[in-house]
């Protein structure tokens, strides 16, 4: 038996070949601390029962207090609740959706009605199985082992989603006599996996997740209403499109039909824009500025245009004025809690100077509207800023991630605004029980983007994500429910076009980098998708504005 060297908390150490993390944890400790889920080995998010091999081995404990290891303690709880409703509601499917009010939503389907006895006979039996501190164990099994378990249990969308999968195994993850696709580790038992809830929401129930991994507190549930609509009439739309799951899309990617896909996905989202553009000229008496707000990479740009011409075809005249252009130079960037550049801060933009000039253009005058050079991190020369007047009969279309901050519009009367929430919120799952990350779609979007236009390695990009995530946290997500209208921008077909694109760009992340970790993970996920080309691709699709060959290009 050879052997390998770890190096861990800074120290090196020798054990031998096939050693799992879980042996060495516990000769490092005595035992496994509670709090301990989940190992980076060499940057690659591993269980604890992953054997250790090789010369030399990077290993990094993932405790639930870490971004890998909250996802680890969410997997593992649903893992848990799919579990328990096997075992009390055999006849029942339980199918996982939206991420909603700090946990996963999911719709009950089965001849037992949904009330709020069985929510909380679901909650007592997770809790049963975690005082049991049952195993939840991870293996590889052949793919027609995994076919025939799914077909057993009647778990279609699985069987879809393994019709293209072309490896002779498969990794599958079972709590008791419940199992699943292994599509991440779980924790090592349920005893590790504190401090959820399940409780009843709208028609379906809600999985609860404590904050910053800790099991004593749950952060308050404040109703979504807006946000859950808009969650239910994107499935809506989905469903008249017959593409629920990955597998169902992989099937209609593999046929001609994607182009009809493509087009229909698209023309729902005109149809959702010109309804947007209906309601702005019914209240055109009162609305004078119409601010279109979302999270990095919603595809903001692309729809103001869009939104534009439909405005125009109600007669209706807009003037756009992006918040992009009103950066600070770089070097002015406020600083995060971490030391370094916020460019999500509401306080990264020029606040003065954005509201004298909205307030000059909503009074008739005429001013210079900077421009900003993402490559060069400034401003450009102020002979080449354009100059923007807004008319009595238009109105102004302000869009960025911050156009809903309460900040930026306080000269305005609250009557003459309306608010656009845009996010790409998919409801694509990777099979019943399996969610797509919402931010994902965003994440490969930026990453496409970045790398193409902006002249940002996929490195920097990944880099820069939790820095977003945060400012987007802090300043943009609480205004979403004062939206007028939420406009949902993913596509259904996206992850099939931008794996041709966002594949190639992370491969270019060399391992030992730190933001490895998440380009493997984003491969992984890739991985389950058919690629389609960008032939059928409409010029004026929200998607254009990351893959190029946009009709709004400047």
């Amino acid at each position: 038996m050879g052997t390998v060297v770890v190096s861990f908390a800074g120290e090196r150490r020798q054990v031998n070949s096939g050693t799992t993390v879980e042996q060495f944890l516990v000769n490092q400790f005595g035992n496994v601390p509670q709090d301990i889920l989940a190992a980076l080995v060499n940057r690659r998010l591993v269980m604890l029962d992953f054997p250790l091999r090789g010369f030399q081995v990077e290993l990094e404990a993932v405790r639930v207090a870490s971004r890998e290891g909250e996802d680890v303690a969410r997997r593992s709880a649903a893992l848990i609740l799919l579990a328990a409703a096997r075992e009390l509601y055999p006849e029942t499917r339980l199918v996982v959706g939206q991420s909603l009010g700090g946990g996963y939503f999911f719709s009950w389907h089965g001849p037992a009605p949904l009330t709020p006895q069985t929510v909380a006979s679901l909650a007592r039996r997770m809790d049963e199985i975690c005082a049991e501190d049952r195993p939840l164990l991870r293996r590889s099994v052949t793919l027609e082992e995994a076919e025939a378990v799914f077909r057993a249990a009647g778990e279609h969308s699985k069987l879809a989603l393994l019709a293209t999968h072309r490896s002779s195994t498969v990794p599958v993850v079972e709590c008791g006599t419940f199992v699943d696709l292994a599509h991440g580790p779980v924790a090592p038992s349920a005893g590790r996996v504190r401090g959820f809830a399940v409780v009843p929401y709208e028609d379906g129930l809600l999985l609860r997740f404590p904050r910053n991994g800790d099991p004593t507190h749950l952060p308050p549930l404040h109703p979504q209403p807006k946000l859950f609509a808009c969650y239910r009439e994107t499935r809506q739309w989905n469903e008249l499109l017959g593409v629920a799951n990955v597998g169902s899309l992989n099937r209609l990617c593999l046929s001609r039909d994607i182009s009809d896909v493509i087009r229909i996905a698209e023309g729902f989202h005109e149809k959702k824009i010109t309804a947007v553009a209906d309601a702005i000229t019914e209240q055109r008496q009162r609305v004078h500025l119409v601010l279109v707000a979302g999270p990095s990479a919603s595809g903001k740009t692309t729809f103001i245009r869009r939104l534009a011409i439909q405005l125009r075809v109600n007669g209706v005249q807009p003037v756009g004025l992006s918040l992009d252009n009103y950066f600070l130079d770089r070097e002015r960037t406020p600083l995060g809690a971490d030391g370094k550049p916020d460019y999500e801060a509401v306080e990264a933009l020029d606040l003065d100077l954005f509201n004298a000039q909205l307030v000059a253009l909503l009074g008739g005058d005429e001013v210079a509207v900077p421009r900003y050079d993402f490559l060069r991190g400034r401003r450009t020369e102020s002979d080449r800023w354009a100059r923007q007047q807004l008319a009595p009969n238009q109105v102004l279309l302000v869009e960025g991630i911050h156009a809903l901050n309460h900040r930026l519009t306080a000269a305005v009367p609250e009557e003459a605004k309306f608010r656009v929430f845009i996010s790409a919120l998919t409801q694509l799952t990777l099979d019943d029980h399996n969610r797509i990350f919402t931010s994902d779609s965003r994440l490969l979007r930026r990453i496409v983007r970045d790398r193409l236009f902006r002249g940002h390695p996929t490195t920097r990009t990944l880099e820069m994500w939790n820095s977003v995530r945060r400012g987007e946290a802090r300043g943009i997500f609480p205004f979403q429910e004062e939206a007028d209208v939420i406009f949902n921008s993913a596509l259904i077909y996206e992850p099939a076009v931008m794996r041709v694109y966002a594949e190639r760009f992370l491969l270019e992340v060399p391992r030992e980098h730190p933001a490895y970790t998440e380009a493997y993970r984003l491969l992984k996920f890739l991985a389950w998708f058919v690629p389609v080309f960008q032939d059928d691709v409409p010029q004026t699709s929200i998607l254009r504005e990351f893959i190029g060959g946009s009709a709004f290009e400047d």
